[in-house]
């Protein structure tokens, strides 16, 4: 009886393995959700840098993986005067380049044969007629049904005109019949928290709300993305995600790359408007949010515009204390030596700009008063990486006082972005030995292990999003007013002749001021 009892729970224990390798991550796949509904895709700006390297490596992709509608369309509009043949050798020249070309030529094969030009003028509300006959044209060909999304790869000066331009060519509203009409907009949005409340209201002269998609890309990365479920879909982290368990929390993004090709932009935005206003500030609302009721856009929206109602503001003498601007000398990086920011082509002699910013930031609500978060992000730092760092406190009293000493580090979990894409966790654990001592060791999770299946990467994603209409991934317009209205002390003194006391100077290939370390000096500061 015995025995066939051990068999029993044997064979019932071998059945609830089987079915627990699904979800422990070993040889499984994820499939690509297929856009259902036929649309035209108009990219402005498509004769420019980010088309040629972000968004048609993305279609090709999607089309290659399945993911793309059955009927689409995808016209190119821009003030330069291209044929669509002109325009489709432009784009498989562009695919070449960087060694793309075995990855993608097969795929743009067939995309070419649905891939169009139209000059449009964007300052010039006639030359949108032109574009509207060619849509009806492409609508009638490849049935359509009239779904349009419009994507705006051009600098921010040009959206007035063409939302205006699409609006008065009747372009921006669908034709009553389910159709849709759906307008991507890239940061910046907007300069400050004015320029940004003229932008939203020149957008919703012609689009609504539900039609605006505002990109940030690094909400479409896997591993950002994985933050909410890592959170929320695991019990025994969510219950210690509060200031009772938590001593600190440290987001930080830094490369070691200079202002590259984008110095002409760079020198007026600097690190705050490039990196916190958008990227950063996701970041600190994905680690910080409420479990939404529902894994649905709104909801999830609502979530971080509460996390951003709730950041302490910056007074002035907390601004002294809780802010570090810098801007990268002259060093080496990689054994190569690299110039100094005021060095850079394209950057001002005199410029003031900051490349490098760190601020110790407050969330005044329940879960989170009293615990710090350290925003950091720069140029030029000695190596590439994006975390989340969580540091646990540490256990209230020692019963090993005798052993060890007073002090036993606390935990710690690294959420790692970029370039290690991986959960980490440290514990103490005793060392093998006669006398008790303590070591940390380190559980690591791999987040592209026992993966199988295509592979989304970012701009893939957004776009898949745009065609199926989620937002999810995507900036509301609140959440947008609530981060400039938040960055706005710290952008006045970053612009002001104030920040002659604030700005100090980092070597490259250093991580950074050393003025950074007195963010640390006191976790109530």
């Amino acid at each position: 009886m015995a025995a066939k009892t051990e068999d029993f729970w044997t064979h019932i224990q071998a059945e609830v393995m089987d079915k627990a390798k699904g979800a422990s991550g070993e040889a499984t796949s994820c499939g690509i959700e297929h856009a259902e509904n036929p649309c035209a895709i108009v990219i402005f700006g498509a004769t420019g840098d980010l088309t040629a390297r972000m968004l048609l490596p993305a279609m090709c992709r999607l089309m290659r993986y399945g993911a793309m509608p059955d009927n689409f369309a995808i016209i190119g509009a821009s003030r330069t005067e291209l044929s669509s043949e002109a325009f489709r050798e432009r784009m498989r020249g562009a695919l070449t380049e960087e060694g793309q070309e075995y990855e993608y030529l097969e795929t743009f094969g067939d995309l070419a044969k649905r891939l169009f030009y139209c000059h449009v003028q964007f300052d010039d509300p006639s030359s949108f007629k032109g574009l509207a006959d060619c849509l009806q044209e492409k609508d009638k060909e490849f049935g359509l049904g009239g779904n349009r999304v419009f994507y705006l790869a051009v600098p921010p000066e040009a959206y007035e005109d063409i939302s205006r331009g699409l609006g008065e060519a009747g372009l921006s509203r669908s034709e009553g019949n389910g159709s849709f009409a759906r307008m991507v907009v890239e940061k910046p949005f907007g300069h400050d928290l004015a320029s940004a409340q003229k932008l939203d209201r020149v957008l919703h002269k012609s689009f609504d709300e539900d039609q605006i998609f505002r990109i940030d890309h690094y909400l479409a990365k896997e591993t950002v993305q994985n933050i909410m479920i890592f959170r929320f879909a695991n019990s025994i982290f969510e219950p210690m995600w509060n200031r009772d368990f938590i001593e600190s929390v440290r987001i930080t993004a830094v490369e070691s790359l200079g202002v590259e090709h984008r110095a002409g932009y760079y020198d007026h935005a600097g690190v705050l408007r490039d990196m916190f206003q958008n990227h950063m500030m996701q970041l600190l609302s994905l680690s910080a949010m409420e479990p939404p009721s529902a894994f649905e856009g709104n909801m999830i929206r609502d979530e971080k515009s509460k996390v951003f109602r709730s950041l302490r503001p910056f007074s002035e003498e907390t601004l002294a204390r809780h802010l570090v601007l810098g801007q990268y000398t002259s060093g080496s990086i990689e054994g190569h030596k690299v110039p100094a920011y005021l060095d850079e082509p394209g950057v001002a002699a005199d410029s003031r700009t900051p490349t490098f910013a760190a601020m110790k930031v407050f969330i005044d609500n329940w879960r989170w008063h009293g615990v710090p978060f350290y925003v950091t992000s720069g140029k030029r730092l000695a190596a590439k990486r994006t975390e989340i760092v969580v540091k646990f406190r540490e256990v209230p009293c020692s019963m090993f006082g005798r052993q060890l000493g007073d002090q036993i580090s606390g935990n710690t979990l690294t959420l790692g972005i970029q370039p290690r894409e991986e959960i980490s966790l440290t514990f103490q654990t005793k060392m093998p030995g006669p006398k008790v001592c303590l070591r940390s060791v380190l559980m690591n999770f791999d987040y592209n292990q026992g993966v199988t299946g295509p592979f989304l990467e970012a701009y893939d994603k957004v776009l898949l999003d745009c065609m199926l209409g989620d937002h999810t991934l995507f900036w509301r317009q609140d959440g947008v007013n609530l981060c400039w209205s938040f960055l706005a002390p710290a952008l006045e003194a970053a612009d002001s002749a104030r920040k002659d006391d604030l700005l100090s100077f980092y070597r490259a290939g250093s991580w950074g001021p050393q003025e950074v370390r007195r963010l640390m000096e006191g976790a109530k500061g």
